[in-house]
Parts: C-alpha cells; sequence; structure tokens
C-alpha cells in the first residue's frame, strides 16, 4: 500500500471531522476541507501515472477512504468519487486525458448513467442531457455525464463550467456530499474527451487499466460503508463509558444488550473488510503481473462489495439501538451514521441485484457480467 496517501488520509481526519457539521449544514463539502484536500493526491489517486497520478493500488484506495469516512461519510463519498472517476483517464486517448487531469490538485465529478443523448457532430458529439447524483460537483473542475448515442453508451467529459448545477440535494444522509443535478444544454465535446463504454479499451499499460474498472467503484462505496460502520463502533463505546439509562444504576457499558452488540457490531464490519481485502489482493496480484482478472475473481470481488455495505449497515444498526434515545438527535454522531449508512447502501454498485448476479453465476447460469 502506499502509506503517503494513507498518512495524508490520517492527517486530515481531524480537519475532516472538525468540518462534518458545516458541511452538513450547507449541503455540499466545506470549503476549508475542500482546500486541505487538494494538495494531498487523495481526489485524484487513482489517476494514472502516464498522465502524472499517483496510480496508487486498491488496497490503499480502500484504506484511505475508509479513513475519510470515519471522520465523515460525506467526505470520504466526496473523495471516492473523484478519484475512480479519475481512473477514466486509462480509456481516454492521450490528448483529452492530459487536457482533463492537467492540475494535480482538481477534482472530478459526474454520473454514469445515460441520462443524456449524444449526436455526432464533426470531430465530436452534441451533448443534451441532465444527471442525477452529481456528488462533489460544485468543486469538481471536470464532469462526466453517460449518454446513449447510436453507436452506443458513452461516457463525455466536459468542464463544470459549460454546465448547470442544480439544487436539489435534500437528503437524509451524506447531505455533505452536495449530490445534486447536474445539466447540459447542444453542448459540443470533442472525440478526445470521450469513452465508448464496453468498447473503448485502455489506451495506457498499468495495472489500473487492467483492474476492472467498475469493480474499483464498487470498491470505494463498499469503503464508505466500512469507515462508517467503524466510526459507529467508536461512537458507542465512548457515549457506554457516559450515559446510565433511565431506570438504571449502572452506565451502558454495563448492560449485556449492549455487550452483546457492540461486539457482535465489530464482527460484522471487521469480518466484512477483510473478506473486501482479500478478494481485492488476490485481483491485484494478477493485474500486477499483466494477467486479466477473470470473471470468477471479478465476481468475487462484487460479492465482498455488497456483502461489507450490508454489514456495515447492520453493524451501524446495532450501535444506533443500543444508544436508545441518545441516537435520535441530530446533534448525535450515531444519527448521522445511520443516515449516512443508509443513504450509501441505495447505491446502483451495493444494491441487492448484485446478489442475484453473484448467484446465478454460482449455478452457471446465463449472466451479464459486463458490469462486473
Amino acid at each position: 500500500m502506499s502509506h503517503s496517501l494513507l498518512d495524508a488520509a490520517r492527517a486530515l481526519g481531524p480537519l475532516v471531522r472538525a468540518n462534518a457539521d458545516e458541511s452538513e449544514r450547507l449541503r455540499r463539502l466545506a470549503d476549508p476541507l475542500v482546500a486541505a484536500l487538494r494538495p494531498t493526491g487523495l481526489l485524484g489517486m487513482l489517476l494514472p501515472a502516464a498522465y502524472g497520478g499517483p496510480e496508487t493500488d486498491p488496497l490503499t484506495m480502500i484504506a484511505t477512504i475508509e479513513e475519510i469516512a470515519f471522520h465523515d461519510g460525506a467526505a470520504g463519498w466526496c473523495v471516492m468519487i473523484s478519484a475512480t472517476t479519475a481512473s477514466q483517464a486509462a480509456f481516454l486517448p492521450a490528448d483529452g486525458a492530459r487536457e482533463i487531469f492537467a492540475d494535480p490538485q482538481a477534482a472530478y465529478a459526474g454520473a454514469y448513467a445515460p441520462s443524456g443523448k449524444a449526436v455526432a457532430e464533426r470531430d465530436g458529439w452534441l451533448l443534451d442531457g441532465r444527471w442525477m447524483w452529481g456528488s462533489g460537483s460544485s468543486h469538481a473542475a471536470w464532469l462526466v455525464g453517460g449518454a446513449m448515442t447510436d453507436a452506443g453508451q458513452h461516457l463525455l467529459f466536459f468542464p463544470t463550467t459549460d454546465a448547470v448545477l442544480h439544487d436539489t440535494w435534500h437528503a437524509s444522509g451524506l447531505r455533505g456530499t452536495g449530490s445534486g443535478d447536474f445539466s447540459v444544454s447542444r453542448l459540443f465535446v470533442p472525440r478526445q474527451r470521450v469513452i465508448a463504454v464496453g468498447a473503448t479499451r485502455a489506451q495506457v499499460d498499468s495495472p489500473v487499466a487492467r483492474f476492472p474498472n467498475f469493480t474499483l467503484l464498487a470498491l470505494g462505496t463498499a469503503a464508505v460503508t466500512l469507515g462508517i460502520a467503524r466510526r459507529a463502533h467508536t461512537e458507542l463505546i465512548e457515549l457506554a463509558a457516559l450515559k446510565t439509562p433511565a431506570f438504571a444504576s449502572r452506565s451502558l457499558a454495563n448492560h449485556p444488550p449492549a455487550q452483546l452488540n457492540v461486539a457482535q457490531a465489530e464482527a460484522k464490519w471487521r469480518s466484512a473488510d477483510a473478506f473486501l481485502r482479500d478478494a481485492v489482493s488476490e485481483a491485484w496480484e494478477l493485474a500486477c503481473r499483466g494477467v486479466p482478472v477473470p470473471v470468477p475473481l471479478r465476481a468475487r470481488m462484487r460479492l465482498a462489495c455488497t456483502h461489507a455495505a450490508t454489514e456495515a449497515a447492520a453493524a451501524v444498526d446495532l450501535c444506533y439501538n443500543s444508544g436508545g434515545g441518545s441516537s435520535v438527535f441530530a446533534t448525535s454522531p450515531l444519527q448521522r451514521c445511520f443516515r449516512d449508512v443508509h443513504t450509501a447502501t441505495q447505491h446502483i454498485m451495493l444494491s441487492d441485484r448484485n446478489w442475484l448476479t453473484i448467484g446465478r453465476l454460482a449455478f452457471g447460469l446465463e449472466t451479464d457480467t459486463s458490469m462486473l
């Protein structure tokens, strides 16, 4: 793992936590936090080395995102979105990648869903569309939008200044992510900023470029949930030492139900984290050797991601429930953990349909594996 990036994430922890309330209030990351993130390399940690990026390994990505999400789930989510978007540079033409990722301190955002429509023009595409879930778009330099064309689905990059950002992010959890809509109208996007989904092959040869790209997004979303679960576990331990429940004579820590829940919560997030890292380690070793990651191993990683999110949410629920009435107040970190983790698990990369895909593969049934 790249210890410099992990050290940077740990060093940022107090600032991330100090700005969490302000980010929640603004419904986007607070400016001081964004400014502190920019020079760390975390926002572009998956950018290929060919374009000046850190091109870190997936295990480091998981660890750093978990660390940031431990202090604030919204901040971890925005780091994840920017980093995984930067990984797309491997599939862009070299001149487009160098243009988009020229600034080492820039952040990136967007939506892969094909909510736009693009029509071929000379040397590019004319794009119209409106996309939901633009996490981190308010501090991003570039956006990517998925669009359908006569030639199938494409991803098109454009400067954030070319888009309209819509104030639509009024959500229960991950409020600080600024995940509002964004739109463009008849925007010309040159060909060097466009990727044909499933057709464009990696333009650079590196381990990150060989690693299943959709899996990087799934790993990142799972890492956020694990960071939130670890925070909830820590908060319950701190609360239990101080709180004496109503009609009780001893602290919450002395109550067997709380003891049971805190132990089970730790087992859930730690075991899920171990499964995730084990599956990723094997796949990364193959990618580093230049060996394609086979479908069964890609499926195992996606299984580990979905399992991690499910167990992380269950761990948070145990901690939240043990907190009793203290958990329901807006000032309670357990309440924020509860809202954040249950928002994160709604992401398509962590949805229940993944269980069905893995199950079909286990039974040897014909299965669409294009998103693995």
